[in-house]
């Protein structure tokens, strides 16, 4: 059954006390292990793209139930818990918030050279798409500020990446996951996690293809035919009320550069257009608005945007965090996770304890395997 719906993420001030994210770190570092010695690393990146697994693990570790924090604390705690063992866990974590967000294709490539993997520069690829693709070709007015980039060694990825709304002050989350992205301009991701948009340029949904081919015929017209095309477009343009564009927002001359060399370059793909140096969101909406007023190829403007509570939350809601049954649970877990370092037959024999786990809640746990 495909679950289906939209969170309200507000964004929480303040920091994750030290003595909760070491116990994140350690819990995390083995469910983590756990989930890679029963069913190996690829599982736990369909997981961690999962946005009900992932917020559920949030709360599993003690984080707030329903902010945006949890994001990015988790990810840090799931990061630091991998940290020097990533070769044996054939598992790996890039990137992070802000600064460190930017630092991603660097710890890509020091991870692949490092482990002789041979996909490093194309998984640098696969991030920095997903993060345009979001920013750019997704115009939902959340400002990306968050990127999380995990692989395996054996050549899958996934991507966890979020975005701020300036003005409202809500998160939304990206979830991607590689194995199911068969093409990166139509329907590429594995979830969104946020409040529904009434005001959204979605240049990636299926109904965009239409746009997104007018776009590279348009641009194959050379320059001068795409300058005097654009600015006819937008000065007799009237915007439709369904999405938040006005008129002002675009400025010719300063996307002239852009177009000049995009006109030169003769992309052949969306892809490539939007791949391209200096394609930001008004380059993209000038060219999505001018093919939907020539060519009459209109772009969507559908919003894609698609609980659980263990140890309480860092903030004392929905109830303090109880430091000695979290240090409990960590205990519980790290002798599971010792004694699967033994025979497949041993492992399975604790795969069944794990389902008979506190019963109904034991059941509840085995979910995550389907």
């Amino acid at each position: 059954m495909r679950r289906s719906g939209f969170t309200d993420l507000p964004l929480h001030g303040g920091q994750c006390p030290p003595w909760l994210f070491e116990r994140m770190k350690r819990l995390g570092g083995c469910i983590i292990e756990a989930i890679v010695a029963l069913f190996g690393p690829e599982e736990f990146l369909r997981r961690i793209a999962d946005p009900v697994f992932f917020q559920s693990l949030g709360c599993l570790l003690g984080f707030d139930w329903h902010s945006s924090g949890l994001t990015t604390t988790l990810c840090g705690a799931l990061k630091e818990a991998v940290r020097g063992k990533e070769k044996d866990l054939g598992l790996y974590i890039c990137g992070g918030k802000g600064g460190t967000s930017r630092k991603t294709p660097e710890e890509i490539l020091r991870h692949a050279e490092q482990d002789a993997l041979p996909f490093g520069e194309e998984f640098v690829t696969y991030s920095r798409l997903s993060a345009k693709i979001d920013n750019t070709a997704l115009q939902d007015g959340y400002i990306l500020y968050h990127h999380v980039f995990f692989f395996t060694s054996s050549g899958k990825w996934s991507v966890v990446q979020q975005g701020m709304n300036p003005d409202t002050r809500f998160a939304r989350r990206y979830h991607w996951l590689g194995e199911r992205v068969e093409d990166f301009t139509c329907e590429p991701h594995a979830g969104i996690c946020g409040i529904r948009e009434a005001e959204v340029l979605n240049l990636v949904a299926r109904e965009s293809k239409p746009c997104q081919e007018g776009i590279v015929a348009m641009l194959g017209e050379g320059f001068p035919t795409v300058r005097k095309t654009v600015s006819g477009a937008l000065r007799h343009l009237v915007l439709p009320r369904r999405h938040h564009i006005r008129e002002e927002d675009f400025d010719l001359s300063r996307m002239e550069k852009t177009l000049a060399l995009l006109c030169e370059k003769k992309p052949g793909s969306f892809l490539e257009v939007l791949a391209s140096r200096g394609v930001g969101p008004k380059t993209l909406r000038a060219l999505a608005l001018t093919a939907e007023v020539v060519l009459g190829t209109p772009p969507s403007y559908t919003d894609p945007v698609s609980f659980s509570f263990a140890h309480g939350g860092k903030d004392g809601t929905p109830f303090p965090v109880d430091r000695r049954v979290y240090d409990t649970t960590i205990d519980f877990f790290s002798q599971i996770v010792g004694r699967m370092r033994v025979s497949v037959s041993e492992k399975k024999r604790m795969y069944e304890q794990l389902k008979l786990l506190g019963g109904e809640e034991g059941k509840r746990w085995m979910l995550w395997k389907h």
